[in-house]
């Protein structure tokens, strides 16, 4: 039996609520300077003093504010806003929560489908085997293996260095699906890849096969229609949508977003990437010139590890499975090739336990030879920008590739003031010229891959759900490199002088971007 999707009239609400949503942002300036001048005008000599009084609550707020933990540069923008705006600030602070992003969103905290003990006795093995070739790499997935992400043998990956071979490949796979098929993705947008998409989901339902969807709230107000979603539900597809705006315009929770893409078929192969479903990322409609994206498929035993993140997922916002959680494991799994896999993911319920961040840290202090960086978007810790440079100076082969036509002007602005300290200690930059780098990846001295969802961004590490993968000495790390010296040849190295070029006003209006960019 099918959950009702929202009607017109509810989708309607949400639009709505998401516009009030943001309008509460800009009303509690107003609030400020209302309070202001009201005070001014009718307190006249007491105006000072009940100022005074705001200006001591918002720093007690913002002491407290200092008190908790998690993020630095968290914590600071919430203080710097409510000692110079008290009543905005505090007004901020009672709907969003301060730095507490521990949500309710009606999100239930699950833990993954249970793991027999000889699957994790072989992890270990798996741990213990890594660890043995590269001990580093064997830390990192001992890490992350005591936070509950095993690691994988007998797991094949194939890498795909553009969107529309990406769709074909899953769209294939998918046609030859007998038990189920799992999608989870940030923006599911109408088009022609979606007609593509849903043609087969609708057949493949019909025959019996299982489908079930998450995708985001706020990434679809304006790309999926109310059509689209009654159609899905007419084909027996069930859909969740994560997050919905319009429960939570009175806590502006619309900041947290389930941002990975995933994809599962029958256990078996599950994909992954920065590649959301819509024409933009196959390049069939034109955004910020050419798109380039980037995605892998998992074939064999690790691809259980992106259908278990799935199931969690699915209870987390409250559904059931018609079957146990068993059922959904691969009927079989084949020899794969060498190396070791390792799905992993993140999300706000787990801070100020970030693995994701950590992650990225201990792949950046763990090279020796070569760093490379995929990311469309950097605003980062004090903690990883010196990580970065502690590893050029050490005379790592640090490169960072971003796109040099960025889809959010202001984003970009803010991550070019945290170029200079990189480029003064030989951080190599490239901007992606033909257009927009949405790929996130990290390549390790040609042994290690990271391939996922994740930017390198506030977003990333403290608000977004997220995924990604591991690849430790898989032939899939070569393609990586191979790719990504194909967008190098296609990118303009960016220099320290044309960073101290940049106009006095694009660098101050920057700088205060960057005081809060955790919210951009």
């Amino acid at each position: 039996m099918h959950r009702n999707l929202p009607h017109t009239q509810e989708r309607t609400e949400r639009r709505i609520s998401a516009a009030t949503s943001l309008s509460m942002c800009a009303l509690t300036v107003i609030a400020q300077i209302a309070t202001t001048l009201l005070l001014t005008r009718f307190l006249r000599e007491q105006a000072n003093y009940a100022y005074f009084v705001l200006g001591l609550a918002g720093a007690l707020v913002a002491i407290r504010v200092y008190q908790r933990p998690g993020s630095p540069s968290y914590k600071l923008a919430w203080m710097c806003l409510l000692l110079a705006l008290p009543v905005s600030g505090m007004i901020l602070f009672c709907l969003w929560g301060g730095t507490h992003q521990a949500k309710n969103l009606s999100l239930r905290k699950v833990a993954p489908p249970t793991e027999r003990e000889s699957v994790w006795m072989e992890s270990g093995n798996n741990v213990a085997r890594l660890s043995r070739q590269s001990p580093a790499w064997g830390r990192l997935a001992s890490y992350l293996q005591r936070r509950g992400f095993l690691l994988y043998r007998n797991t094949r990956a194939r890498y795909f260095s553009d969107g529309a071979e990406f769709f074909r490949d899953l769209i294939a796979r998918m046609e030859r699906a007998e038990v189920y098929i799992f999608l989870e993705y940030y923006i599911l947008a109408e088009g022609r890849i979606w007609d593509q998409m849903f043609a087969v989901l609708k057949e493949r339902a019909a025959a019996g096969v299982e489908v079930r969807i998450i995708f985001d709230d706020f990434g679809n107000l304006t790309r999926l229609s109310d059509d689209t979603l009654q159609a899905m539900q007419n084909a027996g597809i069930e859909v969740e949508v994560f997050n919905p705006v319009h429960r939570y315009v009175n806590r502006i929770y619309f900041n947290y977003r389930d941002h990975r893409k995933i994809a599962v078929i029958d256990g078996q192969w599950a994909y992954t990437g920065g590649i959301n479903v819509g024409d933009e990322y196959a390049n069939l409609v034109v955004r910020f010139g050419h798109w380039k994206d980037t995605g892998v498929c998992i074939e064999g035993a690790g691809a259980w590890g992106f259908a278990s993140q799935f199931i969690q997922m699915w209870k987390m916002i409250g559904r059931t499975l018609p079957n146990e959680d068993d059922y959904y494991r691969p009927r079989h799994v084949a020899e794969g090739g060498p190396g070791w896999c390792q799905p992993f993911t993140d999300g706000p319920l787990n801070n100020p336990d970030n693995p994701i961040e950590e992650t990225y840290l201990q792949l950046i202090s763990s090279a020796k030879r070569f760093l490379y960086i995929t990311t469309p978007y950097y605003a980062v810790e004090e903690s990883m920008q010196q990580a970065l440079c502690i590893a050029a100076d050490a005379g790592v082969d640090v490169r960072l590739l971003v796109p040099a036509v960025p889809d959010k002007k202001y984003a970009y602005v803010v991550a070019e003031t945290y170029w200079g300290e990189l480029l003064r200690h030989g951080v190599r930059i490239y901007r992606y010229t033909p257009g927009f780098l949405h790929a996130k990846s990290v390549m390790v001295d040609r042994e290690v891959a990271l391939i996922g969802s994740t930017n390198m961004d506030y977003r990333t590490f403290q608000l977004h759900y997220e995924c990604g993968v591991l690849l430790y000495h898989m032939p899939v790390v070569e393609e990586l490199l191979e790719d990504l010296d194909q967008v190098m040849a296609q990118s303009a190295q960016y220099t320290l002088e044309e960073w101290n070029k940049r106009p006095w006003l694009r660098r101050f209006f920057a700088s205060l971007l960057r005081l809060f960019a955790i919210w951009l």
